[in-house]
């Protein structure tokens, strides 16, 4: 059982940046797709970014441009890097981990969810 925990959330002004990190326990992360999301009050589940084992990367949604993702397989941790924030952006950031190669952008094509991190964008 693949156990995820999110960090680096916080308060950050507008155009600021945070970098977020999500480690792995229970299991090795190397073979899995890890993917971010958000879900912001009243708002739907949102797909961010995802990066495969062999370091393909998609980006959607509104943050495109703005974040980097990155893995260390041999850290277990997954970095979600977002810059010029904007306030639009807070939310509660979630990764998860699907096991497979290829990217899914919707939620339920992933097996496992951290617990979520706040990132709350003042103007």
């Amino acid at each position: 059982q693949v156990q995820l925990v999110e960090s680096g959330g916080g308060l950050v002004q507008a155009g600021g940046s945070l970098r977020l990190s999500c480690a792995a326990s229970g299991g090795t992360l190397s073979r899995y797709v890890m993917g971010w999301f958000r879900q912001a009050p009243g708002k739907e589940r949102e797909f961010v970014a995802g990066i495969s084992w062999t370091q393909v990367i998609y980006y959607a949604g509104s943050m495109k441009g703005r974040v980097t993702i990155s893995r260390d397989n041999a850290k277990n941790t997954v970095f979600l890097q977002m810059n010029s924030l904007k306030p639009e952006d807070t939310a509660v950031y979630y990764c998860a981990a699907k096991r497979g190669s290829y990217i899914a952008t919707e939620g339920p094509e992933y097996d496992y969810w951290g617990q979520g991190t706040q990132v709350t964008v003042s103007s």
